[in-house]
């Protein structure tokens, strides 16, 4: 039997000392002393014996896969909890994904916009909250916000940018192993800059990707229709940067935006902002939907002016004329020259109550929507709806066939774990295929989940949330926009306030609203929506959801 290479365990003697490239070998307090490598890292690569021992497994980091905002909260938290962790991020910077929709304006002002851990980090440096009233930009909110964050010390060495995960699993088992499993640790492949692969194991994973870059498909059904991938040239992005940088692809030209959410809001009155100074320019808005009332919002009744302005912009840009609606318009196929946008526009062919009808764009907007990866999480045994593709126990309350009224209640780790000990979906990707994400309340959810992560039960069970009431929970939207016959009513009667709030309510799991989104006087969360280029928002609920526009006859 050959000897062993093991380098020894240090004993107690040692440990206010360093071995296995960190101080404090095996002590409670041990730290890398390389401040760009993790503990585990520094003690593998020096071949410590301790390594692999049960009692070394506080050693393992906590990966947390994404530095958008919510990912960065994480990190914050884990920081401040003294817990040892990494932050993987695809993109070239943190925020690298809002910094691709850089050019439109969230609803909720920077009040909302911040995480009160990373806050406490920041200050220490000289950070300020910018004025707490303003609407940040997406690039603002990178700039002011997460880059000066990503660079504290105690995130900075634990970033790693341009690596991309690609899966998680737990460590040398696949999702079928049971016995020993929650034994092992979580292990996350990762792919680097330089096309490098590598795994790392960690004591728990914290999924804060994010569905950006995702889109749903144009097609119906969820599926993608006939010739959509041939189409792909012709298409620019859900929030293309109409007036900046790409400009030139919509100048002069004929753009068909599909979809009845925050993108394509957006992106329709940029376009209408263009046509003014670029002649030729012209616009069509496809939507599956008979009404858009539901886009169109509550205007002045809205308590985030911003939202209700939008709407109100939206409503009178149609009816002026400057945007053509088709309404019912299912998309069934495409049809697209083989020499690309250079040979001409490519033919959408659509059915609508009349027809079929095709028309013929030179840009297409997908503004339908993002789904989450759920690829990489085919080796974990992740819970999760069937419907909504959120974790089960978050799914009831963002169901959007029930809830687009924001009464999302607050919720924490208990809500978000899965029978994967360990592993949490957490911020727009732990909403799965619902449309509405709350900042905020993603800020919420990785103090919760990092509090129990430390071992601090009552910490994570007290979930709460400061945000402001709206008056356009339910009520019946000002701007109706019913088809000749449609139904009328809201499905709500007069059970939500119709005025909005002055002042911020703090809304705990307990006082939340219920099943449904008529709460009475129940808190609309702050929605990080995506604005007009010059601030202005609208509201993203209705009545019930899908079903309150069944209900109303929109469909």
């Amino acid at each position: 039997m050959s000897e062993s290479t093991e380098a020894p365990r240090p004993t107690d003697g040692d440990a206010v000392g360093s071995c296995c490239g960190v101080s404090s070998c095996c002590s409670d307090t041990e730290q890398s002393l390389d401040p760009a490598i993790t503990v585990l890292e520094a003690k593998t690569d020096a071949g410590c014996g301790c390594v692999n021992d049960q009692d070394g497994a506080h050693d393992l980091p906590v990966v947390v896969i994404g530095a958008g905002p919510v990912g960065l909260a994480a990190a914050a938290h884990l920081a401040e909890r003294g817990l040892e962790f990494l932050v993987l991020e695809a993109g070239d910077s943190v925020g690298a994904a809002i910094s691709d929709w850089g050019h439109v304006r969230l609803f909720s002002p920077w009040r909302y916009d911040t995480d009160a851990a990373a806050r406490r980090l920041l200050e220490p440096t000289g950070w300020t909250l910018p004025d707490p009233e303003t609407l940040p930009t997406g690039a603002e909110l990178v700039r002011d916000y997460l880059t000066p964050l990503g660079e504290v010390p105690e995130l900075a060495v634990r970033i790693r940018t341009g690596t991309r995960v690609v899966a998680v699993a737990r460590q040398g088992v696949d999702v079928t192993r049971t016995v020993g499993r929650d034994e092992r640790p979580l292990l996350v492949r990762t792919i680097g800059p330089d096309g490098t692969v590598t795994d790392l194991t960690a004591r728990a994973v914290i999924d804060a990707s994010g569905t950006w870059g995702r889109s749903n498909p144009l097609g119906h059904s969820g599926l993608p229709a006939p010739g959509e991938d041939q189409a792909g040239p012709y298409l620019t992005g859900p929030l293309p940067d109409v007036l900046g940088r790409d400009r030139d692809r919509f100048a002069g030209k004929h753009t068909l935006v599909v979809g009845m959410g925050h993108s394509a809001a957006n992106t329709l009155l940029s376009l209408a902002e263009l046509a003014k100074t670029a002649p030729g320019t012209r616009i069509t808005w496809g939507v599956r939907s008979a009404s858009v009332a539901r886009l169109y919002g509550g205007g002045d009744a809205d308590g985030l002016p911003a939202r209700g302005a939008l709407g109100t912009r939206l409503k009178a840009a149609v009816e002026g004329g400057e945007i053509e609606l088709v309404r019912s318009f299912t998309i069934t196929g495409f049809a697209s020259p083989n020499a690309g946008p250079a040979a001409g526009p490519v033919k959408v062919i659509g059915v609508t109550p009349d027809g079929e009808r095709v028309i013929e764009a030179d840009a297409l907007v997908a503004a339908t929507g993002f789904r989450p990866d759920l690829d990489m999480l085919r080796e974990v045994r992740a819970e999760l709806d069937p419907a909504t593709e959120a974790p089960v126990r978050l799914a009831p309350m963002i169901d959007p066939n029930f809830h687009s009224c924001g009464t999302v209640p607050p919720h924490g780790e208990r809500d978000l774990a899965h029978p994967e000990t360990g592993f949490y979906l957490v911020g727009m990707k732990s909403y799965g295929r619902a449309p509405t994400f709350l900042m905020a309340t993603g800020y919420e959810q990785v103090r919760s989940v990092v509090a129990a992560l430390a071992g601090d039960r009552a910490a994570a069970d007290a979930v709460e949330l400061d945000l402001p009431e709206t008056g356009v929970c339910s009520t019946n939207l000002i701007t109706e926009d019913q088809l000749p016959g449609a139904a009328a009513g809201d499905g709500c009667g007069t059970s939500c306030d119709t005025e909005p709030a002055e002042t911020p309510a703090a809304v705990t799991a307990g006082e939340a609203g219920g099943g449904s989104c008529c709460g009475g006087s129940a808190p609309e969360p702050v929605t990080i929506g995506i604005g007009a280029p010059a601030g202005l928002g609208f509201a993203t609920g209705s009545v019930h959801g899908y079903s309150g526009e069944t209900e109303r006859g929109d469909n």
